[in-house]
């Protein structure tokens, strides 16, 4: 290869890769997701300086220590999150590693030695110079020998953006892996605190069922007292007793139903099975009365990590359908070697003489492939149309969800309300029937029925104040919250 050929091929090589900035295919643009202005329920009206729900950390959402405890020790321990990491770290190296895609692959060849032996049936002679002026054998000669050491290359130039198009998929894979992570965050934060309320509901149930078994056990004295003076008959202490083995056997299935609950909640903090600690404040786990509203809905598009990973996913689905377009134009690739190539072993090094140099270069263009590539292009169409009808669903989905979850938390505060009203009244008739009782106004019937309905007041209240506090949870899962690092000031 002369100076002057090498000149134009260094040329043309550089107006081909300034070629390759030209990028084929159809731009991404986010489609028009039909937000609604605001979410049905929310009577707030929001404000851009305002702080949304969703951009309060969780270490702010909630109070208690102890749930934060377990909350952290969750985010390190946990399989699920660990592997999404993993996964981050799989997503970022074959990002990385896109980059260099741009530049010709190289293979060194150490050493490549060829003997080829032929017969005399065969139809030519020697021809390696192996045996000199030696006389060749009639069977097994040596036809050819190569020795070979060099470097070989082959490059791509991408002058579609074929590369950047999968650059695309690639980052989107990235971030998609990253918001995998953070979804998973948000669901975890969300069981971990569910798990936790239900652990002071079991706690405050429990309670409730003891202080009722003694309210219980002081009517049985107070029966059996009048049954000893002849007052009532026997039938009023055994229906005493019945009500008094309903409330004692509430004891150990609460027992059985705390234990089960630590247990689940261990395997969320990545621990074996063991106690564990909380709080007894109720009132004061989460903060939910900061002056902060639950935003535009157009606000979940930026927070939710699952919308976002739609989002991602049409992202990629708009590169694949651009990569198989551009497998319908013509590719340009180059090639070469250069090494040492000799017949002998003796002359293997020889320089020049056995000196190799070579490059190729060569356009090939698809003619006829039975109409598979235009059709793979038509089914990437489609599929990115179907990736892009995912994503609307998704939006539409969580608009729903926060919509539900405004109306729950609304609709349970009602609910408290005249829960708490229920209990008082029905601690006022407990008060009431044993005075009576005492006074041989009301029957012993009258008392039970009055503790009776004491015991599912109390319960229901525990249960629904539960309740209230998940539908927080859900709510600010809902409108994508958890994994934010925005702190109430």
């Amino acid at each position: 290869m002369n100076t002057m050929t090498l000149k134009r091929l260094v040329y043309i090589t550089a107006v081909l890769v300034s070629l390759s900035a030209c990028k084929v295919g159809k731009r991404y643009v986010q489609p028009e997701l039909n937000l609604p202005e605001s979410f049905r329920g929310d009577t707030l009206t929001y404000q851009q300086d305002t702080i949304t729900f969703a951009q309060v950390s969780w270490r702010a959402f909630f109070n208690d220590p102890q749930l934060i405890a377990l909350i952290d020790t969750a985010l390190v321990n946990n399989y699920d999150m660990r592997t999404a990491l993993k996964n981050i770290e799989i997503a970022n190296r074959n990002l990385k590693q896109n980059k260099l895609e741009y530049l010709p692959s190289i293979d060194g060849n150490i050493a490549t030695v060829n003997r080829q032996y032929r017969s005399r049936d065969f139809y030519g002679n020697p021809s390696s110079g192996w045996y000199g002026d030696k006389e060749a054998p009639d069977n097994l000669f040596n036809y050819q020998s190569q020795f070979a050491t060099g470097l070989e290359f082959s490059w791509e130039l991408d002058i579609w953006g074929r590369i950047a198009h999968q650059q695309d998929i690639l980052k989107s894979d990235f971030l998609d892996s990253y918001e995998a992570k953070n979804a998973i965050q948000t669901r975890l934060i969300a069981d971990v605190a569910k798990g936790y309320f239900n652990l002071i509901m079991l706690d405050a149930q429990i309670e409730v069922a003891k202080r009722n078994l003694q309210l219980n056990d002081s009517t049985l004295r107070m029966i059996r007292l009048q049954y000893d003076a002849g007052e009532i008959t026997a039938l009023a202490i055994q229906q005493t007793e019945s009500q008094r083995l309903v409330a004692a056997s509430l004891i150990p299935e609460l027992e059985k139903e705390i234990a089960l609950q630590e247990n689940a909640l261990n395997v969320l903090i990545g621990e074996m099975p063991n106690v564990v600690s909380r709080g007894f404040k109720i009132d004061s786990l989460m903060n939910t009365e900061n002056s902060i509203t639950l935003g535009a809905p157009l606000e979940i598009v930026r927070n939710r990590p699952d919308i976002k990973r739609a989002e991602y996913a049409l992202v990629a689905a708009n590169a694949e359908m651009n990569i198989q377009q551009i497998m319908r134009y013509p590719q340009l690739s180059l090639s070469g070697v250069f090494g040492v190539n000799a017949m002998l072993p003796k002359n293997w090094f020889n320089i020049p003489g056995a000196l190799l140099g070579g490059i190729a270069g060569g356009i090939t263009a698809p003619v006829f492939r039975n109409g598979r590539l235009k059709n793979a292009w038509e089914v990437a169409k489609i599929e990115r149309e179907m990736t892009e009808l995912e994503l609307q669903k998704t939006v539409m989905e969580a608009v729903h969800e926060v919509s539900n979850a405004v109306i729950t938390v609304e609709k349970q505060k009602e609910q408290i309300a005249l829960a708490r009203r229920r209990v008082e009244n029905s601690e006022l008739a407990v008060r009431n029937a044993s005075l009576l009782f005492m006074s041989d106004y009301a029957t012993y019937l009258e008392v039970i029925t009055a503790q009776s309905n004491a015991l599912s007041s109390e319960l229901a209240l525990v249960d629904i104040r539960q309740k209230q506090l998940e539908a927080y949870v859900d709510l600010y899962r809902a409108l994508g919250g958890g994994w934010q690092e925005m702190t109430i000031e």
